[in-house]
């Protein structure tokens, strides 16, 4: 078996056996790595893997929008804001090569991942 092949079913198998807490993790974490990318090669000026990168954040954004329960937790209206936020600044940014709105959606993303994954570390130890 090839190392791709290997890698990609070890992935599999991660998703597969995650936690709810660990999923949202994973796309956050996945998420944050597509704006840093995304904006590593909009600066080298590759807009076609910069586009790459973006849309597939656009598209993590729009699973967490997809996913979120509003009614479930008072927070949850605040967050489908934010998320429709993001989408639009990830959209604009793709569209125009805007360097600062990938700036911005990172300024967000990223300590918003960091609370998630303490959130879901906090759960994890609290259920075992």
């Amino acid at each position: 078996m090839s190392a791709a092949a290997l890698r990609a079913r070890y992935l599999g198998d991660a998703v597969t056996t995650a936690s709810p807490q660990q999923l949202l993790v994973m796309l956050y974490d996945r998420l944050a790595l597509d704006l840093e990318r995304g904006q590593t090669a909009l600066v080298a000026g590759d807009r076609e893997a910069a586009s790459q990168q973006l849309q597939h954040a656009q598209e993590i954004v729009m699973e967490l929008q997809g996913s979120l329960r509003v009614d479930v937790w008072e927070g949850g209206p605040r967050l489908a804001a934010l998320y429709t936020w993001l989408l639009t600044e990830l959209i604009s940014a793709n569209v125009k090569g805007d360097v600062r709105r990938i700036g911005d959606c990172r300024r967000i993303v990223e300590p918003l991942r960091d609370a998630w994954r303490e959130a879901a570390a906090s759960l994890a130890t609290t259920s075992a």
